[in-house]
């Protein structure tokens, strides 16, 4: 582990900061945290993005949401093949053994990865067809999305609805889990599309009945 250097002092100064204040004012609250285990009704599936911030959008404390971030928030078929899965391992973990009532996809404004989607299913990103390519494989997952919106001929309302796509192709997908479709049936699951513009700070939720997008 030669590699590994210490952290930046930025991040040390801001870590000590938190400690003599928020921790020191929670400390009570932190410590039960750590003993009786984590208990969220509910866990969120959303974008790498740095810009988007789960907890502030809906004012969550430590302990209330299990969080799971990746390009795009998609998640992929069901696929026990044997192989690494780090976000189907997250769903598994938080519906077989958190128990969690909610099950939230968060899409967002100005996605980077569903660009590249974009780029890559129009031939402007050959890189990102290349199988060594991460994020083109990954981004795989949204080409049946692309294949709905691809005739929408402005650029900006293109992307914002392939958006909203990375959204449905993943709840698509998580009822692929043979788990998860029987807790949704038995009614002890539910699943929900968001989506946030992150300059307007507005937020949307799917609505099965109109098969839109409506705001909150």
């Amino acid at each position: 582990m030669d590699h590994a250097k210490p952290l930046p002092g930025y991040l040390i100064q801001r870590y000590q900061g938190w400690k003599a204040t928020s921790y020191a004012e929670n400390q009570s609250w932190y410590r039960r945290l750590a003993e009786v285990g984590q208990h969220p009704r509910a866990m969120v599936i959303s974008c790498c993005d740095s810009r988007v911030h789960v907890t502030s959008i809906f004012g969550a404390d430590q302990g209330e949401f299990f969080i799971h971030r990746n390009i795009a928030n998609l998640v992929p078929q069901y696929e026990p093949d044997g192989e690494a899965h780090g976000t189907s391992a997250a769903v598994e973990y938080a519906v077989s053994v958190l128990k969690v009532a909610h099950l939230i996809v968060l899409g967002h404004s100005s996605c980077g990865g569903v660009q590249g989607c974009l780029d890559m299913c129009t031939g402007k990103a050959p890189e990102l067809e290349q199988k060594s390519s991460f994020v083109g494989r990954w981004m795989d997952i949204l080409r049946p999305g692309y294949e709905r919106i691809k005739d929408i001929s402005d650029p900006k309302a293109q992307q914002r609805a392939l958006e909203r796509e990375a959204v449905l192709v993943s709840l698509d997908n998580l009822m692929t889990f043979p788990l998860i479709a029987e807790e949704v049936k038995g009614g002890r699951l539910s699943l929900h599309g968001l989506w946030t513009d992150i300059g307007e700070g507005s937020l949307e939720y799917f609505d099965p009945a109109k098969r839109a997008f409506q705001p909150v």
